[in-house]
């Protein structure tokens, strides 16, 4: 039985975008399947009827249900060995796991300040210190990533895993701030942004006309 994915709207829901992106990028085939998210009651019971959560992404495989987005990429690499959406090395996958869960369950003031927005117009807003100490800090570990990793490849451990896919929000997130970054940085951003699978989730979303006010207002 195929896989069902269960998303949100392309150009605000960064956790959707993380499991989405992960099989793209990696070859795993699945419907997708889109319900609005910030709307109305009936679309947040089309989520409720699917998941008890009520939030997206939700991954459907028969008659499992896995909802919140590395729980979903988890089942992922265990379904789908051959992905390789960890890095083989336990060392290195002890550290990819690592920065992706710091990324899932940190950097409060980047993810409230700096929104997903794809089809923003480009530019720099006033940030406060806690967005910029997480700025920071993700550029750190992109830099340390690659400074160690990066004769196996572009990504942030070689090739294409699920730390890429977990980080990939921020990469539209700095693009969308204007955020500054050093070279190292630009050259990972350069990297993500020509993938043929980010640059398809990039296309649609500026290709949606639903807008959330409240996320329009910076």
């Amino acid at each position: 039985m195929s896989l069902t994915l269960y998303i949100g709207n392309k150009n605000y829901s960064s956790w959707s975008f993380r499991p989405w992106l992960t099989m793209k990028a990696t070859n795993i085939p699945f419907e997708e399947v889109f319900i609005p998210i910030y709307t109305d009651a009936k679309d947040k019971q089309r989520l409720l009827d699917v998941s008890p959560a009520g939030k997206v992404p939700i991954l459907i495989d028969g008659e499992v249900t896995v909802w919140d987005s590395i729980a979903i990429i988890e089942y992922l690499a265990e379904k789908f060995p051959q992905a390789r959406l960890w890095p083989q090395d336990s060392a290195l996958r002890a550290h990819a796991r690592a920065i992706s869960a710091e990324m899932h369950g940190g950097f409060g003031g980047l993810r409230r300040e700096c929104g997903m927005n794809i089809h923003r117009p480009v530019r720099a807003k006033a940030l406060s210190e806690e967005a910029k100490e997480n700025i920071a800090r993700v550029q750190e570990i992109w830099t340390d990533c690659c400074k160690r990793y990066g004769e196996a490849g572009p990504f942030l451990f070689g090739t294409f895993s699920a730390a890429d896919a977990m980080y990939a929000p921020v990469v539209h997130r700095f693009r969308t701030y204007a955020i500054e970054v050093t070279p190292p940085v630009r050259a990972y951003m350069d990297t993500m942004l020509a993938h043929p699978a980010f640059a398809q989730w990039t296309a649609e979303a500026l290709a949606e006309t639903l807008m959330i006010e409240r996320f329009e207002a910076d």
